[in-house]
């Protein structure tokens, strides 16, 4: 009897504190995957501003071949900058800046395929 509770008080600790070190390792994600950790604490976030010019076209008059469109503020295109329309991800047409120009809208001229309300237009 003596002997039994010896082992008992012996391998008791060592089985708590296998079982403790192992549960604190579980709630660790990093430690269960060496490389996420190294991953996690090496890789920099890099921001990149969006810098290229994009538009919506807010009005369009298919008879004439004319659109309005809006940019962001102080972003507008120059006058005779290509730019081409997009619905849905799709090339759908050209249009040209022709102006005038007021606020965030411009005026353009549609040179190829069709323009209407809600295209995106992007820089060629």
């Amino acid at each position: 009897m003596k002997l039994e509770r010896l082992a008992i008080l012996i391998l008791l600790p060592l089985l708590v504190s296998g079982c403790w070190s192992r549960h604190k390792q579980s709630h660790n994600p990093a430690s269960s995957d060496p490389g996420r950790a190294a991953r996690t604490s090496d890789s920099k976030l890099i921001v990149t501003p969006e810098t290229a010019l994009i538009g919506k076209v807010v009005s369009a008059n298919a008879n004439a071949r004319f659109v309005v469109l809006n940019f962001p503020i102080g972003r507008l295109p120059s006058l005779d900058q290509r730019l081409n329309v997009y619905r849905n991800g799709l090339k759908v047409g050209e249009v040209k800046v022709t102006g005038p120009q007021r606020d965030d809208n411009t005026v353009a001229d549609i040179v190829a395929g069709e323009s209407k309300v809600g295209d995106e237009v992007r820089e060629n």
